[in-house]
Formats: C-alpha cells, structure tokens, sequence
C-alpha cells in the first residue's frame, strides 16, 4: 500500500536521491536476489506458531517450514561445508533484533550461521530432488518498532482510545524477516499456504489472514487463535492484528458463488464500521467486473481496524482510515471524485487481484502492485459513475508525480524504483487504455491478466508481453520509454495558419505512440516521432488541445 501523500512524496525524492548515490552491499544481494541457498528449493508451506508477550513488546514462537527439493545443489567455498554432502546449505532470513535460537530437522539440532539477516542452515539429511522435507526454526525477540506504518516497517505496540492494547504488523517494504523467519524473497510463496497460530492474553482477540480454524484455551489467563490461508501467499502479506475486537460478517454472490465476507473492529467501532464497510460489496461487485473474480474464495475476504491507515494483507486487509470517504477525509485527485468512496476500502482491496493475486518476483517491478491498484480506483469510478468521472480523478493525480526516476528500480538488490509507481503507473495504463480505444478489449485484457498470472509471482516483462500481444500492438518502446526512463514524452508543436507542425522530444529512439488531439471543433490522432511532421486543415487553426487522458506533456515549442 504505502500511499503517498504530498509530504511523503518529499521524503521519498529525498531516499530516492540517496539511494542513487550509494553503492549496493553483498547484504542488498542477499536479500533481494535469488540466492543458490535459495534457489534448489520451492517452498510448499508455513506452520508458524507466535506467543505474543504484550508487556515485554516481544515475540517467541517457532517456524516449520516444508520444502521440496528442486534440483541437486552443491555449494561452493562455504565455512562449513563437508564434502560428502550436497544440498546442505539452506538460506532462511530474520532480521535483528529479533534471533533465531534454534533450527531443527527431523528432530536433529542444525548448525547455522549468518551474515545479516541472512541466516544459512547446515543441512545433514540427504535433499533428493522431487521430496519434500520441513525444517523447524525457533525464535525469539523484540521486532523492530514501525515509528509511522505502513511506510516503515514493524510492529506496533499501541493503545485504543480506552487505552486497552492494540497491535499490528507492516513490512511491506522492510520485509516479513523483522518478526518471523522467512524465505524473505517475493518470487516463491508458499504453494499450500500457511498455518498461523497466535497465543496471546485474555480477552484480547487475534485476527490474521484467511479463516480461523480454532479458539483454544492455553489456561486461565492466555488463548490461541489458529488462522489458515489454503492459496499461496506473499510473505508481507502475513499479519497479526490484536485488540478488543468484534465481528460481524455477510456474504457477497460473486462470479464464483458465495464469498465469505468477515469484518474485525474494535468493539466501540461497530456501528460505524457496519455503516462504513457496505462499500465492500460495491468494489468487490466493481471490481470483478473488471478484473474477473477475486482471487481467493477459498480463504474468504477479511477487513480488519489496524492503529494505522491500512494495507494489502492478502485475505485481511487492514483498515484505518477513521470511518470516512476520501484519503484521510481528502481527495489526492482534486477532482471532487475521491470523495465518493472511502480510499482504505477500495484501495487496498484492489490489491487482492494486483499484490496477492498476481505478485512481482522482484521487489524492482513493484509497480505492478501499485501501478494497477492505483488505476483500480479510477476503475471503480468507472463503474458507478462513468468514464467522465473515472477520467477526471486519474487525470486529475497526475499532479503528483515526480518524474524524478524510473518506474522499475534495480533487480537483484532489494530495491524499488521511483514512489510515481502509484500515480503515473496509474495513468500509464490509463493511456494505455486510449490507445487500444476499446473497452471491453481493455477489460477482458485485465481479466485474462488475473487468470493468466492467477496465484503467480511474475515479471514486468512478462505483464508487458502479456498485455502487448492481448492488444495486438507493439508496445515494446512504449513499455521502455514510461517504465525504465523517467522522462515523460513532449509533445512539440507549431501552428502555422491551416498547419501544425509537431514532433516528439526527450524520447527513446522509436517511440511513435499515436495521441488524440482536438484541432478547433473535431478530434484527430497525430503520429507524432522525433522527426517534424506536418497536419494540413482546410481553415486557419484556432484551437488546438492535448487530449488529457495521454500521459504527456505540451513542448516548450507551443505557440
């Protein structure tokens, strides 16, 4: 999630700006790359069991980890290598201060070491390729403390306004590794999900993702809620959710039958949130018009109060945007429109189809997340309001983008590209959707993405092939020039009389992308390139005006 607002956009220039000018560490490459320790297994499935120690603002718990072996492995100037054995090395991440005590397999005691968060197991029973095996990881500490979630990570340790407990969790960007050992890289979930057992004191309620299996007494004074995702799920998207909760629930007739709809608010909140969270029903009904059915019938949709503003927990995504329309009871397009739904809802729950139905393998293509999860908004607009409307709100963001780098960062080091991902990823495919010039084309290619991609992790490139040959058209310098350049096509052009003369500027060799234009009363499309072209009119040009829906900008030639 981490939406931006106008002081966040500062911050971020400022990061993006630093991180420009450092070079990436051996700890980057461990983290954000497919790494051999990583490589030669798939993961299958986490049992993760958390005792949450509210006074200490600590965790204790245990990670059972099932993997199958995929090929043979043998690694090479390793510290602790045998060389009898192959397969024995396994990377498993947690980041500090938060320590693993112990690692397990088959009840044998495992030897590990670390660099970083980057912890590497020395395996003793033989990995033969196609078995599945499980480790366990035993752990304990004090995560990291997040100062403002979502956009820093951590737990945080709050109170509610009658001061009684209130805790969550955010990684998204820091990563699951700040409270629970993890295979901490995007491209590989857990095929068969997992397993989430939170112990914690009495009466105070624990909501995770996917559906609670059980309640169970631990004693007088502590509980045990089971909570389990069945469809893969993205390691960020696991969360713990604490507080004096209630619940009520309904059901939503979908595209696949009865959804299992559950919403979680502190007890106060209720009437409120049954108020509020009707909007729930409208964006899932808007949304699988758009975008097919959502994704996870299996494991129910879940809406949960956090003590900040929301994010994309894959089946329980969080909430916290004080019960009113808007970002914050604000409108981030100026258009008036933002204010007809409440941001958190719809937002965040367009994540559910980009984030956790369709995830990116590399954290430097995030803009598939938020790219299309910032243009679900306009989407929803779209569909109870019009295009007019939907029109006007997206444009109406392009007044908060940077163009100060690129959309896809740098692969293999953990490392995201510019914060313009939400909004001009948001009117990249709103132009996009100009040039196909047809609707229903244009939504059975968002469709065709979610079953395409369906529980997958992917590339841009192969979202951009994707919607290239679904299009039919050549979107090769398209995709080049808004995604991995920072500049925005300029749009030159001179009047001369009945004449204009127009051309492209700071563009990629090649890029010829056609734009609507109104000449005096009536629309045309130029075909603009880097070289002057000329459109002859029959009488003098009195007007001429760049179609807003193109994501462009007027050159300095304008006259």
């Amino acid at each position: 999630m981490r939406q931006i607002t106008i002081l966040m956009f500062c911050l971020s220039f400022l990061c993006n700006s630093e991180i420009l000018a450092q070079n990436f560490t051996r700890l980057d490459t461990l983290r954000g790359s497919i790494t051999p320790e990583r490589e030669w297994w798939d993961l299958q499935h986490y049992d993760l069991e958390v005792t949450v120690l509210i006074n200490k603002k600590s965790l204790v718990g245990k990670n059972t980890i099932s993997y199958r072996v995929l090929t043979p492995y043998s690694p090479k100037e390793i510290k602790i290598k045998t060389p009898d054995q192959k397969n024995d090395l396994m990377q498993i991440d947690l980041q500090g201060p938060m320590k693993i005590d112990s690692i397990h397999q088959n009840g044998v005691s495992l030897k590990f070491f670390n660099e970083g968060p980057a912890h590497f197991i020395q395996l003793k029973q033989p990995q033969i390729t196609g078995k599945e095996y499980s480790i366990t990881c035993f752990f304990s500490g004090a995560p990291i403390v997040a100062q403002n979630p979502p956009w820093d990570g951590g737990f945080t340790w709050n109170s509610d306004e009658l001061g009684r407990p209130f805790i969550a969790n955010a990684n998204q960007g820091i990563g699951a590794s700040v409270w629970w050992p993890n295979k901490d890289h995007p491209y590989d979930e857990p095929n068969r999900g997992i397993d989430l057992k939170i112990t914690l004191p009495k009466p105070l309620v624990a909501v995770s993702n996917g559906r609670l299996i059980e309640q169970k007494e631990i004693d007088q004074s502590q509980h045990r809620y089971h909570w389990r995702v069945n469809s893969p799920i993205n390691n960020y998207g696991v969360n713990i959710n604490i507080g004096h909760y209630v619940k009520f629930s309904d059901q939503y007739a979908g595209l696949q039958g009865l959804l299992d709809c559950t919403y979680w608010v502190l007890d106060y909140n209720l009437e409120k949130a049954k108020k509020q969270f009707t909007q729930v029903s409208d964006m899932l009904e808007a949304f699988e018009y758009w975008f097919g059915p959502y994704p996870f019938y299996e494991d129910g949709y879940q809406l949960v109060e956090v003590p900040y503003l929301g994010m994309e927990h894959q089946s329980s995504v969080t909430y916290g945007n004080g019960y009113s329309n808007g970002y914050r009871g604000t409108d981030l397009s100026g258009s008036g429109w933002g204010l007809t739904f409440d941001f958190i809802i719809i937002h965040e729950s367009g994540h559910e189809w980009f984030a956790n139905n369709i995830t990116n393998k590399d954290v430097a293509d995030m803009w598939i997340h938020e790219g299309f999860t910032a243009y679900s908004e306009n989407l929803f607009l779209d569909y109870f309001h019009g295009t007019e409307a939907s029109n006007a709100y997206v444009t109406g963001t392009k007044k908060r983008i940077l163009n100060d780098r690129p959309l896809i960062g740098t692969y293999q080091v953990n490392h995201e590209g510019s914060s313009d991902m939400y909004y001009k990823g948001a009117n990249i495919l709103h132009t996009l959707r100009q040039l196909i010039d047809d609707d229903q084309k244009w939504r059975q290619i968002l469709i065709g993405l979610n079953r395409e991609f369906r529980h997958q992790t992917v590339s841009s490139k192969q979202v951009e092939e994707y919607i290239a040959k679904a299009s039919g058209i050549d979107l090769t310098e398209f995709w080049d020039q808004y995604l991995r350049t920072a500049n925005l096509p300029k749009l030159d052009y001179r009047i001369n009389n009945n004449e204009i003369s127009y051309k492209y500027s700071q563009v990629i060799n090649g890029f010829d992308m056609p734009v609507r234009v109104k000449v005096n009363d009536k629309d045309i499309w130029l075909f603009p390139g880097i070289q002057w072209k000329i459109h002859r009119e029959n009488k003098p040009i009195e007007a001429f005006v760049i179609d807003k829906n193109f994501l462009i900008l007027e050159g300095a030639n304008a006259q």
